[in-house]
């Protein structure tokens, strides 16, 4: 007796079929993103750069200062777009240079991620109770160590690490107060 087209061992091999091709079609789609992830991230911040720098032009001009509204948003685009053509130079350049190159294991760090994310989140939230000096000062440094790899972690790099996040915070901090004429949040220090 032939089993039917219906029995299970041919709906289990027809299953079993169906789950490979999916699984060679997901990989092709992973190969293509971890390919030309770097041009299409590239691209997308590239036109997201462009559209901040367009809108803040249509924001009002300041009648009492130099600086207006527009300030931020157009340095903050402008920074954008540059690091976008920067990152699709050198991700057109890494794929001309090898076409053909094999995409590797994905080595991404979730666990980083979600800790930078986290941190985020925290000086967010902590901002306006504790204060920018104290806020950033604490934000900052962990988020340098979260980022900084196993091999820079050692005293010397921890030392380098606080100097860089006490001149970075005060600079920020002296350069709105003063420059911007911006206060930021005070918290808990009575500045």
């Amino acid at each position: 007796m032939h089993p039917q087209s219906g029995s299970f061992g041919q709906r289990f091999e027809d299953k079993t079929q169906y789950d490979q091709r999916v699984l060679v079609k997901e990989r092709g789609n992973h190969m293509f993103i971890k390919k030309y992830g770097d041009i299409i991230v590239g691209i997308v911040y590239a036109v997201l750069g462009l559209a901040l720098i367009i809108a803040a032009r249509m924001l009002p001009k300041s009648q009492v200062m130099d600086i207006g509204p527009d300030f931020m948003p157009t340095v903050v685009g402008t920074l954008i777009l540059v690091l976008s053509i920067i990152l699709l130079v050198q991700a057109v350049q890494e794929l001309r240079k090898n076409p053909d190159k094999e995409v590797g294991k994905d080595e991404s760090d979730y666990k980083r991620v979600l800790l930078s994310l986290i941190l985020a989140l925290l000086y967010v939230f902590l901002l306006k109770p504790i204060g920018f000096i104290i806020c950033t000062l604490v934000y900052l440094f962990c988020q340098i160590y979260v980022l900084a790899p196993d091999s820079h972690r050692t005293k010397k790099d921890m030392i380098m690490y606080l100097i860089i996040d006490v001149v970075f915070t005060l600079i920020v901090y002296y350069l709105f107060r003063i420059g911007f004429k911006i206060v930021l949040p005070a918290g808990i220090l009575p500045l």
